[in-house]
């Protein structure tokens, strides 16, 4: 959002809770979930930009093999997860220099360990915004505009602004993977990640974290029924339910017919670099086995919220553990004792990441809320009469993004919800409030359902949305209009899609209707 606007002229005040800016990205550790056609199309330039500074990055000032130097599509970590898996660091890096420019002539003011607290309002308009830092000290922004890039939409609440949360009942939205009953205290689950390297024949073992004993024992309470003990190399097939095996061999050997765990997040592929350079792989552990489903942390007081990171932190801890002590090895051996924390991936003393990987947020109720029916492959099927349709067209396009819908098993104990979305379309509908006129979601908490939330949650759809968002800011700064009229009036809403396009941000799909 903040690039997308300062890109365009507007001055921008950017607040992080954190001391890190780019969220999933570095704060939260996680490198990038993406689709299939990623390095050609699907997402908007400015994030195919960042991607490639990345590479550019390792390329630059990493001592890779003359292998690596020469691959086009560079990826560090060779991690399965993605085409791009890199350090989090590296990641803040880019993120800091593309941003440096508008520091320096005076566009941007970066303020890092502020968080917001309280709003402002005029009837449906916000006036300030009052954010806070840990030395409780205040400021007042004012601005005529506000976007929410948070990752639980925290602004809405403060802001009066009207939101969803929760899962909706299949009665109020039509969608055929809701359930019957509403729960709006039914979230998905959060993991604290954290970073790790193997070290062969040396041992990091020390004391077990505090709750190691309860997390070593504990048996998710599920519906349907988790594998069994959470700490374990079997879990819940996303899609079947069903029991699944793991592997898990740091030593990056084949685990046959089984993923290895250790190569699915891995940043840092030794053999991508001068021999000796690194002591070993360097992976970052967000599993199912980390996956925290024993609280929901949306509108709870701010100690139980802190209560329930600290305690997925203990989980995180505590499968560290396991894996150093007690994990089976293909020898028939237990643990992995040369696994080591590390702290200076994800800048904390811990280990942990700074933040945790959010899934799911409060979702304003917008203009124009995005059901299955609109990017559920077998809901469109059956809508369409068509065996391979297309996703719904939107009069409205900001951008495109493609994932599965993708929901861990959540907070009210229901299992995996798992199944096959469509490459789809962002509606400028879902980026509107039904009233507060000058705030707007730049995140997950966009006009989506907790089912179809789970495929515009990922890195390049956030990252479309926030440009979107940027650019629709820029555009009704500049034409003296209210967000709501840039999609009311059609002749502003084509003006503003051909201003999208000249951005580098794609509206439809290759092929598509």
């Amino acid at each position: 959002t903040s690039l997308a606007a300062l890109r365009n002229g507007q001055t921008v005040i950017l607040t992080e809770e954190t001391d890190w800016i780019g969220g999933q990205l570095t704060q939260q550790a996680v490198p990038p979930d993406e689709h299939q056609w990623i390095e050609t199309h699907g997402a908007p330039a400015s994030y195919r930009q960042f991607r490639k500074m990345v590479r550019d990055y390792y390329k630059q000032h990493y001592p890779l093999t003359t292998d690596a130097r020469r691959r086009e599509f560079l990826n560090p970590g060779d991690g399965a997860v993605s085409r791009l898996c890199h350090e989090p660091r590296v990641a803040l890096a880019v993120l800091n220099s593309m941003l440096a420019p508008y520091i320096s002539n005076g566009r941007l003011v970066l303020l890092t360990g502020w968080r917001a607290v309280k709003a402002d309002k005029s009837g449906n308009r916000i006036l300030t915004l009052e954010v806070t830092n840990r030395f409780d000290e205040a400021l007042h922004l004012r601005a005529p505009f506000f976007a929410d890039a948070t990752e639980l939409g925290d602004l809405l609440p403060i802001t009066g602004t009207a939101y969803r949360k929760g899962t909706e009942s299949r009665s109020e939205t039509g969608e055929m993977h809701a359930p019957e009953l509403a729960d709006p205290s039914n979230n998905q689950s959060f993991t604290v990640c954290f970073a790790m390297d193997y070290v062969p024949g040396r041992n990091f073992v020390s004391k077990p974290p505090a709750e190691y004993n309860f997390w070593k024992n504990h048996v998710p309470d599920l519906k349907p029924a988790w594998s069994g003990r959470l700490l374990d190399l079997s879990y819940s097939d996303p899609r079947t339910l069903r029991p699944k095996q793991l592997g898990f061999d740091p030593t990056g050997k084949p685990t046959g017919q089984m993923l290895n765990l250790w190569l699915y997040r891995r940043l840092i592929h030794a053999g991508n670099f001068e021999p000796g350079f690194y002591d070993g792989d360097i992976t970052l552990v967000n599993w199912p086995q980390n996956d925290y489903m024993l609280g929901d942390i949306i509108d709870i007081p701010r100690a139980d919220f802190d209560r329930h990171v600290e305690r997925a932190g203990q989980l995180s801890l505590s499968l560290f553990h396991w894996l150093q002590t007690e994990a089976p090895r293909p020898d028939g051996g237990k643990g992995w004792p040369g696994l080591r924390l590390r702290p200076d991936i994800t800048g904390t003393p811990t280990g942990l990441a700074k933040y945790p990987y959010i899934r799911e947020s409060r979702r304003i109720k917008a203009q124009f809320t995005v059901l299955e029916e609109h990017v559920g492959k077998d809901q469109r099927a059956k809508i369409t009469g068509d065996s391979n349709p297309v996703a719904a067209s939107f009069y409205d396009s900001v951008g495109i993004g493609y994932y599965h819908i993708d929901l861990h098993p959540s907070s009210n104990k229901v299992n995996y919800v798992d199944f096959p979305s469509l490459p789809f379309q962002i509606p400028l509908g879902a980026l509107l409030p039904e009233k507060t006129e000058n705030l707007l979601p730049a995140n997950k908490n966009i006009g989506t359902t907790h089912i179809t939330n789970g495929c515009y949650r990922l890195h390049p759809v956030e990252w479309s949305i926030g440009e979107a968002v940027g650019c629709l800011i820029s555009y009704a700064k500049k034409h003296g209009l209210r967000p709501a009229e840039v999609r009311a009036n059609r002749q502003h809403l084509r003006r503003f899609q051909d201003f999208l396009l000249t951005q580098g941000i794609e509206l439809a799909w290759p092929g598509s209707n």
